[in-house]
């Protein structure tokens, strides 16, 4: 399967909307990962939905393709965006993050997320491998999106907002 930047084919700010998005996901990863660590059970998820529920409009507004930016451009604008999103099989581009939606992605990641709860009763190697797993799965469900994103930003031939100054 390609990565995110492949499926870019060399369009300098999809590349750079690739970077910027990437760097989010560790960020958020790391939140992940110290979250999945403590010892009590439920807490990661809640902290994994709550991460998500973030980072995934983040994603999308590197890309031109959250819910406002979406909704501020003409209606057969936003048809077109929504027709590719569909087309390509992106689940939450340009797309609120509603609770239904998350328990969709996390399914793609079911494996992941329920071996982490299962080491949490291990003393401290299960802390480690928690908090291992806590951030390879919010990190491969932001990776999915990202391409999601490269793949309908390709298919419209839009081209990502500039970064803010700030970011």
């Amino acid at each position: 399967m390609p990565s995110a930047i492949e499926l870019a084919r060399g369009d300098e700010k999809l590349i750079a909307a690739v970077h910027r998005s990437r760097r989010l996901i560790t960020r958020k990863a790391l939140m992940a990962a110290a979250a999945s660590a403590v010892p009590l059970p439920g807490i990661d998820w809640m902290a994994d939905a709550a991460l998500l529920s973030r980072l995934v409009p983040q994603i999308s507004a590197e890309f031109g393709l959250s819910v406002t930016q979406v909704e501020k451009l003409a209606p057969h604008q936003r048809e077109r965006i929504q027709k590719a999103a569909t087309t390509v099989g992106a689940l939450l581009v340009g797309r609120l993050v509603t609770r239904d939606l998350l328990i969709r992605l996390a399914k793609h990641a079911g494996v992941r997320l329920t071996a982490k709860q299962a080491t949490k009763y291990v003393p401290i190697a299960g802390q480690i491998v928690s908090a291992a797993l806590g951030y390879a799965a919010l990190r491969a469900l932001g990776e999915q999106h990202i391409k999601d994103c490269v793949r309908v930003s390709s298919t419209l031939a839009l081209a990502p907002p500039e970064p803010l100054a700030s970011a």
